[in-house]
């Protein structure tokens, strides 16, 4: 319970630390995401992306 009412002191009692609080935690969702997105691409795709193949193409 006390972990609870800490949380609700910190994040939820007032409006503008509750919306802080969402706009702080979507901006780190979104980048983990575009992070973790990145990496499945790459590993599926490993070999055929320019990075891979372009000491092919270079004199």
């Amino acid at each position: 319970m006390a972990l609870q009412t800490t949380l609700y002191n910190i994040f939820f009692k007032r409006t503008s630390t509750f919306m802080a609080s969402i706009m702080i935690g979507t901006f780190f969702f979104e980048r983990s995401l575009t992070v973790a997105s990145d990496a499945i691409f790459e590993a599926a795709n490993k070999g055929k992306l320019w990075k891979d193949i372009k000491h092919n193409y270079e004199k």
